[in-house]
């Protein structure tokens, strides 16, 4: 169990509306100190928070920023990025892998760069944000993304938690903050505050994972069934649908372009 009472952190995308929420509840739930992460660091108004510049894409500002932090006992992978395309056959090459290295590779280099640092407390915690689309593959390269991080999650866990790091995977699927808005998210919509609250208590109560909503519990309960469970707009599931009254999750199709929660470098 990782205990937030005199913990440290860092937390990337510390500008965004979850960002911002993680800083202040860590602080109400008695961390001594928040590095607060991203690549243009704001202003803070309180000495415990320590605005630090880092682009999870550049090997450079992530040893800079481990060497900053080298007293941290949990961090908090919250950075990055969503583009609107749901195709994956129309999305440029240069997208493809921007979104890959910023949500994918950049939250696991980080999660090695920092294990070191983790490892040598007695109670540490890795806290990855995921998203429901690890696992509903309407976001085109942003639910491939998400889901290669879900796995690595997994991985990572397997690693760490023998040497002490508690590893928590975090799926929501739609936040009230100015991404899911640009999105036109519609349908349940969870407030930053409430996400953050499940995750810290989580962590607190010594859990490896937060299913956060209730559209995200239902699509991780449907991925036992036929795949066309998971593919409700394919002419198998249509079929299914027809013929029994079923065969689709027991969730309301989303638009892929807001398949996620809200977070920035």
């Amino acid at each position: 169990m990782t205990s937030l009472d005199g913990a440290v952190l860092l937390i990337t995308g510390a500008n965004g509306g979850i960002g911002r929420e993680f800083v202040s509840q860590a602080l109400s739930r008695g961390a001594s100190k928040v590095y607060a992460t991203a690549r243009v660091p704001r202003a803070w108004d309180d000495e415990r928070i320590v605005p630090l510049q880092l682009d999870v894409n550049d090997p450079e500002s992530v040893s800079a920023a481990v060497e900053a932090a080298a007293d941290l006992t949990m961090l908090i992978n919250n950075a990055g990025i969503l583009h609107t395309s749901p195709s994956l056959l129309e999305t440029p090459v240069g997208q493809l892998r921007e979104v890959m290295e910023t949500n994918f590779f950049g939250p696991v280099l980080l999660s090695q760069a920092f294990a070191p640092v983790l490892t040598a407390h007695a109670e540490s915690a890795l806290v990855n944000v995921h998203s429901v689309a690890s696992w509903y593959a309407l976001g085109g390269i942003y639910s491939a993304s998400k889901a290669a991080l879900w796995s690595a999650t997994n991985s990572l866990r397997l690693e760490l938690d023998e040497r002490g790091v508690q590893v928590v995977g975090v799926h929501v699927g739609f936040v009230d903050t100015p991404m899911a808005a640009a999105a036109n998210a519609s349908g349940e919509i969870m407030a930053p505050q409430d996400l953050v609250r499940k995750v810290f208590d989580a962590v607190e109560a010594d859990e490896y994972e937060v299913i956060a909503d209730e559209f995200s519990a239902n699509v991780k309960a449907g991925l036992s069934a036929p795949i066309e469970a998971c593919t409700p707009n394919s002419r198998a599931a249509q079929s299914r649908k027809q013929s029994s009254g079923r065969g689709q999750l027991d969730a309301p199709p989303r638009k892929p372009t807001a398949l996620a929660s809200e977070h920035h470098h």
